[in-house]
């Protein structure tokens, strides 16, 4: 190990002694890596580089991170399930008093590591079910989280009126000279603004309510032991106020796909209904304790808001030059728009008969 990595980690209250650190995961976003302990009766640890450029107020997410984690792990000693580090994140804290250390601009973390733990990547109904039904529990664990409300670790993350004023100014902008190819497409989402700035206009009204969501609604985001229980939910970093739909929404758009989220063949590409039944189904489960009718009513315009939302963010990032999403070819954000507009399309279809199964349920 390195003087680099013996900086790091020698401003973290660690037990044991550090012998190896490497890779863990394939994240996106943070940079993970597992630092393996020689002592065996001690725990692992997982060390973050968290990354800034996304999270621009590490503080604030960090601080709301320790909110939810010490609330779950008190619905969790209610329930009479053991909640200490085997089956939650427990993060390690720095010299500073914080679950984090800054170091020459680097923003770091670590978290004790869950032995025996495993994540899953396929989606079948059954682990759609129980998706579902976790990430709606864990809405419930928090819906009566004291004091005030947590913060926006990325403001207007997942509000609609915000990215179709993003889309507005990308067209009038038109910074590589795309619009006319798009052009067709930008008015058909734009004719459909107002229908999906529903939520936030109830939001306004005060007919929708804003709770705590995930916001990365997805299989690999559970943790699960070694007979497929679920341990717990993990990727903490968006947790924030939102809708209900959000996550509803995020989940159903991404693994309700038939096809591939930049999928060239468009015939591949539409709502799997399965996988839509078994996460609704868990979904309800879950949250029967605390959602409301008008958020029942409106799971399937869910899926359609962030289906639609994605869209718009895809192409608006065509016409001002591939600058947020990373690409492997020069049209691969626009392929991206044409898939989850046609996945869209498929929504649209299905409506009433995702409207009739939730009202079965």
């Amino acid at each position: 190990m390195n003087n680099r990595w013996r900086t790091i980690l020698s401003n973290f209250e660690l037990e044991g002694t550090p012998v190896e650190i490497s890779r863990l995961g394939n994240g996106l976003i943070n940079d993970t890596y597992r630092l393996r302990i020689i002592e065996p009766d001690l725990p692992d640890y997982v060390v973050q580089r968290i990354n800034s450029n996304v999270f621009k107020d590490v503080d604030k997410m960090q601080r709301n991170i320790d909110r939810v984690t010490a609330h779950i792990r008190g619905k969790m000693f209610d329930r009479g399930i053991p909640g200490g580090p085997e089956r939650l994140l427990t993060f390690v804290k720095s010299s500073t008093g914080k679950s984090y250390y800054e170091i020459n601009g680097e923003f770091w973390r670590i978290s004790k590591y869950i032995d025996r733990s495993r994540s899953r990547e396929e989606v079948t109904p059954e682990l759609a079910y129980i998706t579902g039904k976790s990430f709606a529990d864990f809405q419930y664990m928090l819906s009566d989280l004291d004091g005030e409300p947590l913060e926006e670790t990325i403001p207007n993350f997942h509000n609609i009126e915000f990215r179709i004023r993003q889309l507005r100014e990308a067209v009038g902008e038109n910074k590589v000279g795309r619009l006319k190819q798009v052009r067709p497409l930008v008015e058909e989402l734009l004719d459909r603004a107002e229908e999906m700035s529903l939520a936030e206009r109830l939001g306004r009204e005060g007919k929708l309510i804003k709770r705590i969501t995930h916001c990365d609604t997805k299989v690999n985001n559970l943790l699960f032991d070694e007979d497929d229980n679920v341990l717990c939910v993990i990727d903490l970093d968006t947790t924030m106020p939102g809708y209900v739909l959000s996550d509803y929404g995020d989940f159903i758009r991404t693994a309700g796909n038939t096809g591939a989220e930049d999928d060239k063949n468009l015939d591949n590409v539409g709502l799997d209904m399965e996988i839509f039944k078994a996460f609704t189904k868990g979904y309800l489960e879950g949250a029967k304790p605390f959602i409301t009718d008008i958020e029942r009513e409106l799971l399937p315009f869910g899926a359609k808001l962030l289906t639609y939302m994605q869209t718009v963010r895809f192409l608006t990032d065509y016409l001002n030059g591939d600058t947020y999403y990373k690409i492997n070819y020069p049209e691969h954000n626009y392929d991206r728009t044409l898939a989850q507009k046609r996945l869209l399309d498929s929504l649209d279809a299905h409506e009433e008969e995702m409207k009739e199964f939730i009202a079965s349920v």
